[in-house]
């Protein structure tokens, strides 16, 4: 009996080591995964193992980032409507993830949920579901219409599961990508099977001027940024009009701002300093001329931002763009109500109303 209980003890820690050091390997690849949005699970001898709520997947080797909950009293909470952070089986002050009820009610033993840049790039689009027809043929795989995180949308993926028991892949509608699998080894496959037949090349853009944009550096908190395509927002047109046009996913909003701070390409250099003043957001866009940040910007902004500019690169110029409408937008930014509070950290709930530029 008390070999069987080691035997038992060493493949838990076994199963829970690969599982970190998976979190931690999707965490840090960055076309997976900005600053603490994704989040991962493993179901272990009635345990759901799940990414505590603002904590950041790539530090999962190195950082405590994992809550353990009671699966059976999860799901009976779900079906009660009871807060799952008393389901915690340590006493731990972490909270859950959000998205703690999805992975509870998915079957499968581990769950990948990520903010794929090349996912987002297909989810963000009106025909999102028929373009992808093709790309994932074969698969197992359904579309999920955008639905806020937490019950709303898990009840979507529940509905989903109910029409095809077998599905392991679900791109979610404005939002990202759900994979699934009985271990470690088969979802972290299925993830790279979906990420290379969604893969789209980023488009070029016009370089940046450096020469106004160095002046503006010079007597401002304003600087250059060191990531190059950052500037794209700015210099490729196709990408400052979809800029414009909106919230394209829950992210942008919480970390960047329900508006773009941007300054017309029509205002004479001499305006800049004025139209800087007042202006605490994360960054600003200078049509065709190209993007300064905010000397303050965050870590967690700075990444969302990065997330941003290479979802826009990669959608074409013909696509139509479904944005978040006003409700839904409000809906994310409500706290309360959709339960981001615990996932906003490290200074980003300054930047949550950015004011637009406006030049007279």
């Amino acid at each position: 009996m008390k070999k069987s209980v080691q035997s038992s003890a060493t493949r838990h820690d076994k199963e829970l080591a690969c599982f970190r050091e998976l979190s931690a390997r999707v965490g840090s690849d960055p076309l997976l995964v900005q600053a603490s949005n994704g989040n991962t699970s493993l179901k272990l001898d009635g345990i759901l193992w799940i990414k505590a709520s603002g904590k950041w997947l790539a530090r999962a080797n190195q950082d405590e980032v994992l809550v353990p909950v009671e699966l059976a009293e999860v799901r009976e909470a779900i079906e009660h409507g009871r807060d799952i952070g008393q389901c915690r089986v340590s006493k731990s002050e972490m909270r859950p993830s959000i998205e703690t009820v999805m992975h509870a009610l998915l079957s499968q033993r581990v769950v990948i949920h990520v903010h794929s840049i090349n996912s987002i790039a297909w989810a963000i689009r009106l025909d999102g579901p028929k373009q992808l027809k093709t790309r994932l043929d074969g698969l197992h795989w359904q579309w999920i219409p955008y639905a806020a995180s937490g019950i709303p949308l898990a009840r979507e993926i529940e509905k989903a599961v109910a029409k095809a028991k077998e599905t392991d892949v679900f791109v979610l509608g404005n939002h990202g990508l759900v994979v699934c699998g009985d271990d470690c080894v088969t979802a972290e496959k299925l993830l790279w099977k979906v990420e290379r037949r969604l893969a789209v090349t980023p488009r070029s853009f016009p370089k940046p001027d450096t020469t106004v944009l160095g002046m503006i550096a010079r007597f401002s908190r304003w600087q250059l940024p060191d990531f190059d395509p950052l500037h794209a927002l700015a210099t490729d047109l196709v990408s400052l009009r979809i800029l414009k046009g909106g919230v394209l996913y829950p992210c942008q909003a919480i970390f960047l701002g329900q508006k773009m701070p941007l300054v017309p390409a029509t205002v004479a250099v001499s305006k800049f300093r004025e139209c800087l003043r007042g202006n605490d957001g994360p960054f600003v866009v200078f049509e065709t001329r190209g993007m300064m940040l905010n000397e303050r910007i965050t870590t967690a902004q700075r990444a969302t931002l990065l997330g941003l500019v290479e979802v826009i690169q990669r959608t074409e110029e013909s696509a139509r763009v479904r944005y978040l409408n006003r409700m839904e937008v409000e809906k994310v930014l409500n706290y309360g109500a959709h339960g981001y509070k615990d996932e906003v950290i490290g200074g980003v709930t300054d930047s949550i109303n950015i004011p637009t530029v406006n030049v007279q």
